[in-house]
């Protein structure tokens, strides 16, 4: 087992990376963002004037670059800041880290957190760091948007369980227990072998119950899924996922995991992915599909969104397209890709900054009531943080 680091050792290091951007030298963003990928239309006008005082919250995207090669390492644009202030978002958990393993997770896992923390020091007027719930509520006064800092992988702990210590302290509020395969803590969905959170993995779990970070299970297996949320002293979430009884895919939930979920005061976000629907771009009726079943199986309190996307816009251009040929093509070349990776990642009808209120007046059109919808665009997310997070 590697030697444990030290907090003044992981201090220098991110405090290195922090001040000296150049040094992460993780490539040029690699996509094209401004516009939409079809002809453009005018914005449906809004049904609700509720939105602005609403508490929107989404649980995985990014002002910038998402679900393209070498995301991180250069400052965020005029256009990604700007584009994050419209949203209208009050909160939006961006991912920190990569999958991987060894000590060059741990080296990304410490890149990412001086990334994201550059970006709020560059940007006071717009971004915020989030560890508490007051922060959210600070933020919605003020008009910023919250970055909550998460992980979407355990390989960084190194079979370290005393890590989490040290990246609780750098404020980071959600962590993904497995990526797309196996790791110490257990398996991931495209893992064939389907097994559950291993001792280590149990560890990982109590320890974060302990120091009141966001359990989540959005790539786990099956199993992993089950056992985590029945180990799990607090509310498990699955920050960004959807429903196999809607649309089987490996990415998505059955409704056995979902009940288990939501019994426990969890929550699961519905992703704009194209894991939606069965062939073509997914739609908005799509999206709204798996809400609903995810309300029908979990009741109104335990169902959010969690996009995976920027509140860029994707710009589906030739040069769009060959990234993203070549990002899946990595990705099942490392055996991390999940099917259909090659398709636009996103819900064309909603690819702007203003994704989040047109979901709520598409929920409201199909008759639900604003209480429930002011719950599933962030509502539910708050009401999760308060109840899992120390402070």
């Amino acid at each position: 087992m590697p030697d444990s680091i030290s907090r003044r050792e992981f201090t220098r290091r991110a405090s290195a990376l922090a001040v000296a951007p150049a040094a992460l030298d993780l490539g040029a963003l690699s996509a094209s963002r401004g516009a939409e990928p079809e002809p453009t239309q005018a914005s449906p006008v809004p049904i609700w004037d509720g939105y602005a005082d609403a508490m929107v919250i989404d649980c995985l995207g990014s002002p910038g670059p998402f679900n393209v090669m070498d995301r991180m390492g250069r400052p965020l644009t005029s256009e990604m800041v700007g584009n994050a202030r419209q949203s209208g978002m009050t909160g939006i958990s961006v991912t920190l880290n990569a999958g991987g393993a060894g000590h060059s997770a741990f080296d990304a896992t410490v890149a990412g957190i001086a990334y994201f923390t550059r970006e709020v020091a560059t940007h006071p007027g717009v971004f915020v760091q989030v560890r508490t719930v007051a922060d959210l509520h600070e933020a919605k006064r003020t008009g910023h948007v919250g970055l909550i800092f998460s992980f979407q992988d355990t390989t960084m702990l190194e079979g370290q369980v005393e890590r989490l210590d040290l990246f609780h302290d750098f404020g980071v509020k959600i962590i993904q227990l497995t990526y797309n395969l196996r790791n110490e803590v257990g398996d991931g969905c495209l893992e064939t072998g389907n097994g559950g959170l291993s001792k280590f993995g149990r560890d990982v779990v109590a320890r974060m119950n302990e120091l009141g970070i966001g359990v989540d299970t959005s790539h786990c297996g099956q199993r992993t899924t089950a056992e985590a949320i029945a180990a799990s002293t607090q509310p498990v979430a699955i920050t960004h996922s959807a429903c196999q009884a809607v649309y089987v895919h490996p990415r998505s939930k059955r409704d056995e995991e979902l009940r288990a979920m939501a019994d426990g005061g969890g929550v699961i976000g519905i992703y704009l992915m194209p894991f939606l629907n069965a062939e073509g771009p997914a739609t908005t009726e799509h999206l709204m599909q798996h809400i609903e079943h995810a309300v029908d199986v979990c009741g109104e309190d335990h169902v959010g969104i969690g996009s995976d996307n920027s509140t860029t816009p994707t710009d589906a251009t030739p040069e769009y397209r060959a990234g993203l040929e070549a990002f899946a093509a990595e990705r099942q070349r490392l055996g991390i890709g999940a099917p259909r990776e090659y398709e636009l990642l996103f819900v064309p009808e909603l690819n702007t900054p203003r994704r989040m209120e047109q979901i709520a007046d598409a929920l409201l059109a199909r008759g639900h009531s604003e209480s429930r919808v002011e719950k599933i665009i962030g509502g539910n997310w708050e009401r999760y943080f308060r109840d899992v997070w120390r402070g």
